[in-house]
């Protein structure tokens, strides 16, 4: 009986933190194309605590590592953030063909009312990689700083507008001055780009968006990033007058794959600064 008993409590010590200190749950937002899958992580043992909304990069989801990274820091950290699909992403709803960079916009504005009217939430900030971080400078410069604390950018992909004017996508290349309905990125047809995000982007004011939003900034990027050069981050920088810091790590790529836990830290540790 007494082995019975010890080995419940051993089983108790084991299961009953993770479920009692569990904070995440995944929840639907309407998004431009339809519902939006979002996971939101809030700090356990706190009834108010300040928000970021993360943005995952093109063709990417929420669950790629450096997004549940930095939602598991800023959790540790206590500050409570959504991360989730752009539409035709992951398991959010919509086609890929028919995402643009407008619409993934609106999709973050939607994800940033389900912030605002969330419980307990006392500040709302953004972070975003890749495309997901164009996505995120826009938001910020939309609705200023009054309404978006921080912004924390991972080697946002600015260079999508120059990409889009060249007819280039990764090493295919198509007819800028006349796209076609689609260019077809896996060559298997199931990942295809459409004729609208090429026009859309071609004409996109990401600088002169971005630059609208006077709050704090953060930048990250890799130095040998061969998919956004470094030299876009340096733009960044510019725009916001001085007002950003900006993080070079020598040697990593564009998706941090050197040092995934490093980049999340860094990100985490100026939402820190900036928000407790």
């Amino acid at each position: 009986m007494l082995k019975l008993l010890f080995a419940a409590i051993l089983l108790a010590l084991v299961i009953l933190p993770a479920s009692v200190s569990a904070q995440s749950r995944s929840v639907w937002i309407d998004g431009d194309h339809g519902r939006l899958s979002a996971v939101v992580q809030t700090p356990d043992g706190k009834k108010n605590f300040p928000l970021v909304i993360i943005c995952h990069g093109f063709t990417s989801e929420k669950n790629f590592e450096l997004m549940t990274a930095l939602a598991n820091y800023l959790e540790a950290d206590g500050i409570a953030s959504i991360r989730f699909d752009f539409n035709g992403h992951g398991a959010s709803e919509g086609r890929f063909q028919d995402m643009t960079v407008p619409n993934e916009i609106e999709d973050a504005l939607h994800v940033y009312e389900y912030a605002r009217d969330m419980r307990g939430v006392t500040s709302v900030s953004i972070a975003g990689h890749s495309q997901g971080g164009v996505v995120a400078s826009m938001v910020a410069g939309e609705l200023g700083a009054e309404n978006i604390r921080a912004l924390a950018l991972m080697a946002p992909a600015a260079v999508l507008r120059d990409d889009a004017l060249r007819g280039l996508i990764f090493a295919d290349r198509y007819d800028a001055v006349n796209p076609p309905e689609y260019v077809d990125i896996d060559h298997h047809g199931n990942l295809r780009l459409g004729r609208n995000y090429i026009l859309t982007a071609q004409t996109l004011p990401i600088y002169e968006t971005a630059a609208n939003f006077q709050g704090s900034v953060f930048i990250v990027h890799g130095t040998t990033d061969v998919v956004v050069p470094y030299t876009y981050s340096l733009r960044y920088q510019e725009i916001y007058h001085g007002g950003a810091e900006l993080a070079l790590l020598p040697g990593f790529d564009h998706g941090f794959s050197q040092g995934i836990n490093r980049t999340a830290r860094l990100v985490a540790d100026f939402f820190v600064r900036q928000l407790k």
